[in-house]
């Protein structure tokens, strides 16, 4: 039996994500996959928001991403796209990528870290006990963890066998997708008739002027609503020609399909993202419509939450409950995700009262500040952790400034890349110590002149020092004194050393 200090099932964006950040810890990590490889078939999440790009961009990886993918104005709710350039962050677009792309740049980040991605294997059980969890695989062998991380989407082995309920809200739509070919042109974009949405594309295209334009090179996509949500038989071609005729009045001759699968608004949410040594992220701990693009990210900054946790517990840095917290501070996000979904997929429906509510939340969201408030959302820039009450800065991200230090400029993200926290001291040099944390705390005197802004939030006074978790949340934000420092070192960071 091969002992690993934690195994993680599925190797998609999150649970690649969370093996980079357990390796950037030293913590001894494994991937199991089910895939032969990282090759991706089918139609998944088509880019990912502001405040996954900047999630990162403190790993110092954004850059592999963004070459590779198409910035771009994406942020939006129901049919209403959002304009965030006037957003103070660095990233203030969102990135046009589709979901292979970003896992094939995960996994080869997650490979220079050295961590093994078991392809080909799949996980038929496992049993939990107080030293561990013994994982039972299809081939017979087994792996012996010390954690179980279920990163293996809607239909969750792990979830299941842990016994997690999964309550929510059946599906009220269904969608047929394709990669298929036409022998005729169909038109490209999004279109709306009484039969529902339908739309066309192909996977290679340029954004000018904030448009798609589309390659005529390559098999079409194609996305087509079905009239009945609960259907469980698989698509067809012909069920496929079928709707396009209902919505289109043709089928443009669809011929030679690659893929054809189906995806709902089945929403729903893990009561518990843990269970003893067992903890779930990504889809598997909650599942909802694709509408607004907001599940990969959702999963990302589920396992950047969760990894510098469980790093700290299986070193002995902190105790075991510190886990508790990645399921209070993650829970609210990925239920306030469900409701964001269902809210757009009522606005979709073309019924005369819909687009009645439609054109009003529209006409708001053309105003200043709800488009301020319901793009912060959209984008993840929003995001603030209960940590208690205090500075506004509190359980907010910290702002990627660009500061001055004793070796010379940097930006506050660079000080994030190996996902250590950080005590950022504006003040007098080394006012602030924290010796007894020296060795798991950077602590860095900076320089920064004005005033701090953050999405949604505004501009706020800037304080005397910051303690900045590994996720980039801050944990204890000082106005000329010291008050609470070591309680937030102790409750994030594990108790002091001895001198």
């Amino acid at each position: 039996m091969t002992t690993r200090s934690v195994v993680i099932a599925g190797g998609g964006s999150t649970g690649l994500m969370l093996a980079g950040e357990l390796a950037l810890a030293g913590v001894d990590v494994a991937v199991v996959e089910s895939r032969p490889n990282q090759e991706l078939s089918g139609a998944r999440a088509l880019g990912i928001s502001s405040r996954t790009i900047e999630v990162l961009d403190q790993r110092g990886i954004a850059d592999r991403f963004l070459s590779a993918g198409q910035t771009a104005q994406i942020t939006g709710f129901a049919v209403t796209r959002l304009d965030i350039s006037d957003f103070p962050t660095r990233h203030n677009y969102g990135l046009a990528l589709r979901q292979k792309h970003i896992e094939r740049i995960l996994a080869g980040w997650v490979t220079e870290l050295e961590v093994p991605i078991l392809y080909g294997r799949e996980i038929m059980g496992f049993v939990q006990h107080d030293a561990g969890v013994d994982v039972a695989l299809a081939d017979g062998q087994s792996l012996q963890a010390q954690y179980l991380v279920g990163c293996d989407g809607g239909r969750s082995l792990i979830r299941k066998t842990a016994g997690i309920d999964f309550p929510g809200w059946d599906a009220t739509t269904s969608n047929i997708l394709a990669e298929v070919e036409m022998t005729q042109k169909p038109p490209y974009g999004v279109h709306r008739s009484p039969a529902g949405m339908y739309a066309f594309g192909r996977e290679e295209y340029e954004i000018k002027g904030g448009k798609i334009i589309y390659k005529e090179a390559g098999p079409i996509g194609v996305m087509v609503s079905e009239p009945n949500p609960h259907s469980t038989t698989e698509p067809t071609l012909r069920h496929l020609k079928e709707l396009l005729i209902a919505a289109c009045g043709t089928d443009y001759g669809v011929h030679s399909p690659t893929w054809i699968s189906r995806f709902t608004d089945m929403t729903r949410q893990a009561v518990t993202y843990r269970s003893g040594r067992v903890l779930l992220a990504g889809d598997a701990a909650h599942v909802h419509s694709p509408i607004g693009g907001l599940g990969l990210g959702t999963g990302v900054q589920d396992a950047v939450n969760l990894g510098w946790k469980l790093a700290q517990v299986i070193k002995g840095t902190s105790p075991d409950s510190l886990l508790d917290t990645y399921h209070a501070e993650r829970h609210p996000v990925g239920a306030r995700v469900l409701k964001t979904t269902m809210a757009q997929v009522a606005l979709h429906r073309e019924d005369d009262r819909t687009l009645a509510v439609r054109e009003i939340v529209g006409d708001l969201l053309k105003m200043d500040e709800p488009r301020k408030r319901i793009a912060g959302m959209m984008s993840g820039l929003d995001i603030r952790y209960e940590l208690g009450q205090g500075h506004p800065l509190l359980g907010r991200r910290m702002p990627d400034l660009d500061v001055v230090t004793a070796s010379g400029p940097r930006r506050v993200f660079s000080f994030l890349h190996k996902a250590q926290p950080v005590l950022l001291n504006f003040g007098a040099p080394r006012a602030i110590d924290i010796a007894p944390w020296s060795d798991r705390v950077q602590y860095v005197d900076a320089m920064y002149v004005g005033k701090w802004e953050l999405p949604v939030l505004g501009e706020v006074d800037a304080p005397d020092a910051v303690l900045i978790r590994p996720d980039g949340y801050l944990a204890w934000v000082g106005d000329g004194i010291q008050q609470g420092l070591t309680q937030a070192l102790t409750t994030w960071f594990g108790a002091p050393a001895m001198r």
